[in-house]
């Protein structure tokens, strides 16, 4: 392997490239010798064959190329690692430059020659009558290529559309680095006991995102993905979901081709990108946490901006729906009562929402990281979205808490989701769409609530009981008194 083979350039390049964990903010900066030894993990488990190709593009680069330059090179040759640049490339805790050479991974131009995927495209759609295909991709992501259509039928008008088709190669490149991440897990454990670093579940989380990221190369499941945002979305006619065509096969999804541009790129006057930010929000947020009813919440997993695309009539398109998380209605429940337990700064509601959430794994710290949550409600901060997600990391970091993989996932959405919505539009605020979206489906259960069940949760309204409301006035007094007094009892 390439990692053994002592020459001087494949050890300066390999000196280069660990300076990667550089990139980390300076508010991490304990964590990079942790970055450097997960690197040499990852690259030193990849083929001969592998190596020698990320090398040869390391080597391709100008000798004084930026760090972020180099990092988005490797990047585009690692499926999984394209991926995690696509979650954190709006993350506002990284530098500027590195958020914009990671948002070049959102949208790609074509590498993959078509003569690769051409066979695929002939043998799955070859037959179909009056199908021009196009001769050049239009895009690349990190695992599919993205190539053009005009199906043309008689009688009929011509429609447009795009045929997506795996990458070459691309199955077998993340089947080998999902393999890596299995045992990263408990790697960066050990590691993280060496350095003294904080306990965190990385194996747990890491294996969450690995089967997740497995999924993306299934193209029937993203079909089958995009016919049930379809019918969710159905009702929504600012939101557009591409229509797919009914030559889809497991080999090639053909759906609706959509034009437009990301929604971070359009320049508007401010209040038309803060409406538009908002729509992001309500879209993959509110609507489907709000909207759940037994069945669940389907949340899109995948929400960067390449993924998401403002039409020239105003709608928000949403793409790629391979990846997909999903919150029961149970866990929909018990964030509620996580917010209310904040609102009341009552830290057994609380506690009793984060074991409904995930296994608690050392009740002190758990106790701990809730009464700092709640000392800071009591000093001003509204126990929003910003005060939740801060609250499941602390738990999370701190191993005091094992989350469900659902939640993991869902956490994982939201850190992509926040910072486009924050590159869209920095007035755009998650907590007021939240609330108002909440309040709209509680006051559409109202007329129904006389004749629903003291502790049912099932009527329309905001995943509240008529027992959890009455509950709420007969503690007003007490949750009075805890602002006083600075309880919590």
């Amino acid at each position: 392997m390439i990692f053994h083979h002592h020459s001087d350039i494949n050890s300066g390049l390999l000196a280069g490239m660990l300076r990667l964990a550089e990139l980390l903010p300076s508010a991490y900066a304990q964590y990079r010798p942790l970055l450097v030894d997960a690197l040499l993990f990852f690259l030193g488990r990849l083929s001969a064959d592998r190596q020698q190709a990320i090398f040869a593009a390391q080597l391709a680069l100008p000798y004084n190329a930026s760090l972020s330059r180099r990092l988005l090179a490797l990047f585009r040759l690692c499926p999984t690692l394209h991926k995690l640049g696509q979650v954190v490339a709006h993350d506002r805790r990284l530098s500027i430059d590195l958020r914009r050479r990671l948002q070049e991974l959102e949208t790609m131009v074509p590498s993959d020659s078509m003569a690769a995927i051409r066979p695929v495209l002939e043998r799955e759609v070859g037959h179909i009558a009056g199908l021009q295909v196009g001769r050049k991709a239009l895009a690349e992501a990190s695992v599919a290529v993205v190539v053009p259509f005009v199906w043309r039928q008689a009688g009929a008008l011509s429609q447009r559309g795009v045929l997506k088709v795996l990458r070459p190669g691309v199955q077998q490149r993340l089947n080998e680095e999902l393999e890596i991440w299995h045992d990263l897990g408990a790697f960066l454990e050990e590691r993280c006991t060496s350095y003294g670093l904080p306990e965190f579940d990385y194996r747990n989380t890491l294996e969450s995102v690995a089967r997740l990221l497995a999924n993306e190369i299934s193209l029937n499941r993203e079909q089958a993905h995009l016919r049930q945002a379809a019918d969710f979305y159905a009702n929504s006619p600012d939101i557009l979901i591409p229509r797919l065509f009914p030559f889809s096969t497991p080999e090639a999804t053909a759906m609706e081709r959509v034009d437009g541009c990301k929604v971070t790129q359009q320049d508007l006057p401010p209040m038309e990108m803060r409406q538009r930010g908002e729509r992001i929000i309500r879209a993959l947020l509110a609507q489907p946490f709000w909207g759940s009813r037994q069945a669940g919440a389907i949340f899109h997993a995948d929400p960067h901006a390449g993924n998401l695309m403002a039409t020239p009539d105003g709608r928000l398109a949403i793409l790629d729906w391979a990846l997909t998380t999903k919150l029961s209605k149970a866990q929909c429940e018990a964030v509620v009562q996580l917010v209310l337990g904040a609102l009341t700064l009552n830290d057994q509601r609380i506690c009793a929402a984060i074991a409904a959430l995930g296994e608690t794994v050392d009740k002190e710290r758990m106790q701990a990281a809730v009464m700092e949550s709640i000392r800071q409600v009591r000093l001003g901060r509204f126990p929003g979205f910003d005060w939740l997600s801060a609250l499941m990391d602390t738990l999370a970091a701190t191993s005091a808490v094992r989350f469900q993989e659902e939640i993991i996932l869902f956490r994982k959405a939201l850190l992509t989701l926040s910072g486009v919505v924050a590159d869209v539009s920095p007035k755009a605020a998650m907590d007021s769409v939240l609330v108002w979206q909440g309040l709209s489906q509680f006051a559409s259960g109202l007329l129904w609530r006389p004749w629903a069940l003291a502790n049912s949760r099932n009527v329309v309204g905001a995943h509240l009981s008529n027992a959890d409301l009455i509950g709420l006035w007969a503690e007003l007094p007490l949750t009075v008194l805890r602002y006083w007094g600075g309880g919590s009892k």
